[in-house]
């Protein structure tokens, strides 16, 4: 079983930049691995540094039983798909998918049926007699694949490749993609900006920030228990609203307070945040947490009212941008739910998925 192990990889180039602090991580054979993060955050760099496009620092990364630190690209048994597809223009689809195993001196009865069993599985062996300019994005992010199937490598790297791709492509990639795993049961490591692409595809996903290491989980876990107010400020869709406040006693109970907003907090939480009484504190709600309810004057109800900036309809959902006392945030609201732009909403709160954040570190409150 071949698995992937980054150990203490680090990456700096001339004038002391640092791209990669300290990355270690173990990819299990046959695990889809995503890497996310902002644009410059290392993504890319890790991916071709695994690859063998760009040298390492210090560390050692091993594909199955082999360091590779100096290991050429071409030796490495990987397959990389870019984001710019980067097909032969004057050759054809099927050129362009056998061109490798051609270098690669295998039998002409091998490279045929290996190229024909990976346009069908792709479905694109009625395009095999055309060339590049004759395709749509799609086909020739298909090509792409199609040229890294034939290689039959170990590990698959994918570099953004649905970047070029209008929304509803993107979609249909993604679904393909992942039909692609299932059935060649390949270990992937796949970069992307994209955090809906991260969330759909992945098995684990390694979530970036200036070269270091966020969070590695799967993705319910990502999105339920974030580490930190970057983890869950990245991932969601629309992003979580925080909220800067301070914890205060009343009573028995402990409440978040910022401004007229006062928001009890459930037993369950109360009970890992009693040391931050009277101190400073970030509120992170869900937009689907805000407005699951529409309330008026139900005391029982944990609620937050704001004035309406602006109505955005999705379909099912509705987006809805609202201002309390100065502070902006959204809420993701039914869609039957009729708010109308200037109106002061009051909407419940599911508490029981809120988040807390230490106001220095940023590192959640509320982590197992």
């Amino acid at each position: 079983m071949e698995a992937v192990v980054l150990d203490g990889v680090n990456k700096v180039y001339e004038g002391g930049i640092r791209a990669v602090s300290d990355f270690s991580l173990e990819i299990a054979h046959g695990e889809f691995l995503v890497l996310v993060g902002p644009s410059g955050c290392g993504k890319s760099t890790t991916l071709r540094m695994i690859a063998g496009l760009e040298d390492i620092t210090s560390g050692t990364i091993k594909i199955g039983d082999r360091v590779v630190n100096d290991m050429p690209p071409k030796d490495r048994d990987i397959a990389m798909v870019f984001q710019n597809y980067a097909l032969y223009p004057h050759m054809t689809v099927y050129d362009n998918m056998s061109f490798g195993l051609k270098l690669r001196k295998y039998k002409k009865t091998e490279i045929d049926k290996r190229v024909h069993d990976a346009a069908d599985i792709l479905g694109i062996e009625n395009l095999l007699d055309r060339r590049p300019k004759q395709l749509s994005g799609g086909q020739r992010q298909r090509v792409a694949v199609g040229r890294a199937i034939v290689r039959k490598p170990k590990v698959f790297l994918f570099d953004e490749p649905l970047s070029n791709l209008d929304a509803k492509m993107r979609v249909q990639m993604r679904v393909e993609i992942g039909r692609l795993h299932n059935q060649l049961k390949t270990t992937m490591i796949y970069v992307t900006h994209d955090q809906s692409e991260a969330m759909t595809m992945g098995d684990r996903i390694v979530v970036m920030k200036d070269g270091l290491t966020q969070q590695v989980a799967k993705p319910v876990r990502l999105y339920d228990h974030p580490v930190n107010k970057f983890v869950a400020g990245f991932i969601g869709t629309p992003p979580m609203n925080f909220f800067d406040g301070r914890i205060v006693k009343n009573g028995d109970e402990l409440l978040f307070e910022s401004g007229k907003f006062k928001l009890p907090l459930p037993p369950a939480v109360a009970g890992k945040v009693g040391n931050y009484a009277g101190k400073d504190i970030i509120l992170g709600l869900r937009p689907e947490d805000i407005g699951s309810r529409m309330v008026e004057d139900d005391k029982s109800v944990p609620c937050i009212k704001a004035v309406v900036d602006v109505v955005e309809p999705m379909g099912s959902d509705t987006f809805v941008y609202m201002n309390m006392e100065g502070k902006p945030f959204v809420a993701r609201v039914d869609s039957h739910h009729l708010l109308k732009v200037g109106e002061q909403a009051s909407l419940g709160v599911l508490t029981r998925n809120i988040h807390l954040f230490d106001r220095d570190t940023h590192e959640s409150v509320l982590r197992d």
